[in-house]
């Protein structure tokens, strides 16, 4: 009942049906802080972004654009120990090839809680299906207290495989590695969003 309220949201929001991917998880964390200004924070996502764990999935614009990335694991782009095609014939470099799907950078008049968003198609390595970051207002009814809510959103079948991605280790060591990393970085986003914005109110700008 969970997925099916989930899913049914996230179609309501990004237009896209998640139904057909068997792994799914999604994050959320309060921001003290404006929408736009969260969502200016989300797009300077790069190689150099203090939140995010670059030792461990280095980010690299290809050609500088926001709207397609690599990750590369530990950095590497070729693989170590002088193998050429992955291990056990499963590659992961690069990690992830994600792809502008959708962007909206600015929300659309009928739209009451400010959202924005960034939605990737991802593929390259094992994950296949869609990533997406996204920023709203709080919504009072459901409790939310800051001025910002940001949720981070993937759904993947496993090398694009129901089968693979339904194997029970496959779940609990994404879950197990995803949960403590996603954690982590959006603790830090939320600590870095909030310190920015203070600076400014202070007077003090970037």
């Amino acid at each position: 009942m969970e997925r099916q309220n989930y899913s049914h949201r996230i179609m309501q929001r990004i237009g896209i049906d998640v139904s057909e991917y068997i792994i799914m998880n999604i994050h959320q964390i309060g921001i003290n802080v404006p929408v736009r200004y969260v969502f200016e924070e989300l797009l300077k996502w790069n190689g150099d972004s203090t939140c995010w764990p670059n030792h461990l999935a280095q980010v690299e614009r290809i050609g500088g654009r926001l709207e397609n990335i690599r990750l590369f694991l530990c950095g590497w782009k070729k693989y170590p120990f002088g193998l050429r095609r992955g291990i056990f014939g499963l590659s992961f470099i690069p990690l992830f090839n994600l792809n502008a799907k959708r962007f909206q950078t600015v929300p659309p008049s009928s739209d009451c809680d400010n959202a924005r968003y960034l939605l990737y198609e991802c593929s390259g390595g094992y994950p296949i299906g869609i990533f997406s970051m996204y920023a709203r207002s709080s919504i009072a009814e459901q409790n939310e207290t800051e001025a910002t809510q940001v949720f981070l959103a993937v759904g993947f079948n496993f090398y694009g495989k129901e089968s693979l991605s339904k194997t029970r280790l496959v779940n609990r060591t994404w879950e197990w590695v995803h949960d403590r990393v996603t954690a982590n970085v959006m603790n830090r986003f939320k600590q870095l969003c909030e310190w920015r914005f203070s600076q400014i109110q202070d007077g003090r700008g970037y």
